[in-house]
């Protein structure tokens, strides 16, 4: 049986802990607040502008108009891990880091092989998890989240953007938790590039349901809007991300904060035992050196 001195340490020191998740988890859920309002206003804009250009694009087959559609055999590929960059949010970075390596072994395992197969990290945990294992990361995006803003999202997607270009890529991946509540997040690993174009039973492009008039050209206006609709959905999946990661993260802590809670109860039992052992020790020494002097 441990010490008095012992069980009051171990009660101080899962006391100051969980003074330390109670904090964590309130600072998160003050984070979540304002995370969940950016995604919950990106999402409506995201879906309509890419639900308004595939429509458009429905009826065009020229890849001089559209050449982020532009498929090629998937010979290199570059792997987008978003990751947060701090731990203690539960499995909110060890399931991208099992999606990324799940990815790679029943997709693109061939390209592994052949040394083709990169990787573009945002998020401190996701980069320290690839280098440690002499993966490929050819772009890092760490300070990222520091400063998380349109601005700066739109510099690592016109990193991949430019790469598919210039055929350093044939496709491009994104990994990343999807935010749907507090409690729940779903891991999405979806094609960037190139576009996925909707098509009917046939396998033929949908027809456009929608007509437009273009002003100016068609092909002006593909130049400008494509570009703008790619590095707004990769930022609506950085911002999907960081809600997902404050959401676990609040989770994670308020999980915390329970089981300190449990630990402390069954602590104080276990103090409250051993200190009434100690006074039963002390009162049968008493009683035993009284008899003693009475015997004597």
């Amino acid at each position: 049986m441990p010490s008095l001195k012992e069980v009051r340490n171990r009660i101080q020191s899962v006391n100051s802990t969980q003074q330390i998740t109670k904090a964590m988890k309130m600072v998160a859920a003050a984070k979540l607040r304002r995370a969940q309002d950016a995604i919950t206003q990106m999402r409506p804009y995201a879906q309509h502008l890419q639900t308004m250009l595939n429509n458009i694009s429905a009826q065009i087959d020229d890849d001089d108009i559209n050449p982020f559609a532009r498929e090629r055999e998937a010979n290199r590929v570059l792997i987008v891990v978003i990751t947060s960059d701090r731990g203690l949010a539960g499995a909110f970075n060890a399931n991208v880091t099992k999606a990324v390596v799940n990815l790679l072994n029943t997709q693109y395992s061939t390209q592994l092989a052949a040394g083709n197969v990169q990787f573009m990290t945002i998020g401190k945990r996701g980069n320290d998890y690839l280098t440690r294992r002499k993966y490929d990361v050819n772009s890092d995006h760490t300070t990222l989240f520091t400063s998380l803003n349109f601005n700066n999202a739109k510099k690592a997607a016109e990193f991949a953007m430019d790469g598919f270009l210039k055929g350093r890529y044939d496709k491009v991946i994104l990994v990343y938790n999807e935010f749907k509540n507090v409690a729940t997040q779903f891991i999405r690993t979806e094609q960037f590039l190139p576009l996925v174009e909707t098509k009917d039973n046939t396998g033929k492009k949908k027809a456009m349901q929608t007509n437009y008039i273009f002003e100016p050209s068609e092909k002006e206006i593909f130049a400008e809007l494509i570009p703008k609709s790619l590095k707004i959905q990769f930022y609506k999946a950085i911002l999907e991300s960081n809600a997902s990661e404050h959401g676990a993260r609040m989770t994670a802590m308020d999980k915390a904060t329970d089981n300190a809670k449990e630990l402390l109860k069954e602590l104080k039992l276990v103090y409250n035992r051993t200190r009434q052992a100690a006074i039963t020790k002390e009162i049968l020494e008493i009683v035993g050196g009284a008899e003693a002097l009475a015997s004597s």
